[in-house]
């Protein structure tokens, strides 16, 4: 790979969120730390002398109604919860993670055993008191009211995880996300190019079973690549799937291990949005396929995800694609990122939803409207793949649905 593009990691770019990768989410972990804040505050704020203080049995009555309270309404929204996520996935996507993934979910559930644990070692350390600090009723209060607010908040998502509108425009605004971090709107955030890259002095090769790349360690990556005076370029894209033994990065220049490499790609059971440019344009494209098999018949909705892959479409017409190049502080490329190009987002977002609409004239009047956009805003070497796909879809719209060849979308 000669002179590829330099992708946009340097400075003042939107690239934070993508440098640094998203750690696998420790739920255990967060609802552990909760537990213990609540546990120690409950058993040293009653301790507290001094002070303005009020009536320990009534602080006792507060705090037993606050715990079986607040337990009572988080349990009924979990269960919301995961009977949202059971119906997203059959009838969205299987793929389209809402609260899984969501560290919000698992922050919410950790307070809550925080405040649990509050209410139940302060009543217990009480005990015979007569009265108690101030402090222990209001921090009971506060917590209170900030557990209903998050609380609500999960149940807000809830709602709105189950209706198609915000489904699509969430997941069509953090495809935006990660394409405004990888790929630049206009030449002037773009470096120069760097010269030609060292020749490959070892490829390393995936050395454990199938997995799925979710996330590469940018930052990371170049630190090792620069203490080796070397140049990482990835063989697989993030989202890609590797198999034992299959290549997954070629080493320039200097020497680097295996492990080196490795241990900054971060695998998982599946694709993530942190990452993956192409993560919405699948996911969407899986709403409208669903939507398009016969045990749906539901075309609109087809069209409606396909308003948001045209979308993410014009975001990418005309900036660079295929590698990102990732400099050191000198300027040295160290990492060169393995991006999709623009055939595979073509192929992604659109060819598989145009051939299943064979039978539906609304969606392939939709889907010439959206091609024949792209074609008037794309650079004569991204119009070729347009032309390709508007000829095959009008084709079949003649052949097929001659009346709706000069109809709009419904």
């Amino acid at each position: 790979m000669e002179a590829p593009p330099i992708g946009p990691f340097g400075p003042r770019q939107p690239a934070e969120r993508v440098v640094r990768p998203r750690r696998r989410l420790r739920a255990g972990v967060t609802q552990g730390f909760g537990l213990v804040v609540g546990v120690t505050l409950g058993l040293t704020l009653p301790r507290i002398d001094g002070g303005a203080r009020v009536s320990a049995s009534r602080t006792v009555e507060v705090l037993g109604v606050v715990g079986i309270a607040v337990l009572g309404v988080t349990s009924l929204i979990f269960s919301l919860l995961f009977l949202v996520a059971q119906w997203v996935a059959g009838n969205f996507s299987p793929r389209l993670s809402l609260f899984r993934s969501d560290p919000v979910v698992w922050r919410v559930f950790a307070f809550v055993i925080g405040l649990l644990a509050f209410a139940v070692s302060a009543t217990l350390t009480i005990g015979s008191r007569a009265t108690v600090p101030l402090v222990v009723p209001l921090l009971t209060g506060v917590g209170t009211v900030v557990a209903l607010a998050l609380v609500r908040t999960l149940q807000l998502r809830a709602f709105g995880a189950i209706q198609l509108a915000q489904v699509l425009a969430g997941t069509a605004a953090r495809g935006h996300a990660v394409l405004d971090a990888f790929y630049p709107r206009s030449d002037a955030d773009v470096r120069p190019a760097p010269g030609p890259l060292p020749p490959v002095r070892s490829t390393v090769a995936w050395p454990v079973a199938t997995r799925v790349i979710e996330q590469v360690d940018v930052r990371a990556m170049v630190a090792s690549a620069r203490g080796a005076g070397a140049t990482v370029v990835l063989r697989v894209p993030v989202g890609g799937t590797v198999h034992r033994g299959d290549p997954v990065a070629d080493v320039r220049g200097g020497a680097m291990t295996d492990d080196q490499v490795l241990r900054n790609l971060i695998p998982g059971p599946e694709r993530s949005f942190h990452q993956d440019p192409l993560h919405a344009f699948r996911l969407l494209a899986d709403i409208g396929l669903r939507a398009l098999s016969p045990a749906v018949n539901d075309p609109a909705t087809a069209v409606q995800a396909l308003d948001g892959i045209d979308s993410l479409l014009r975001r990418l017409v005309g900036a660079r694609l295929d590698a990102a190049s990732v400099p050191d502080e000198s300027g040295e490329v160290r990492v060169v990122l393995l991006l999709p190009a623009w055939s595979d987002f073509l192929r992604t977002g659109l060819d598989d939803m145009c051939r299943a609409a064979l039978d539906s004239p609304m969606v392939l009047a939709h889907a010439t409207r959206v091609l024949r956009g792209l074609l008037t805003s794309a650079p004569p070497e991204r119009r070729e793949p347009l032309r390709e796909r508007l000829a095959w879809v009008e084709q079949e719209l003649r052949v097929r649905h001659p009346p709706f060849m000069s109809l709009g979308p419904g």
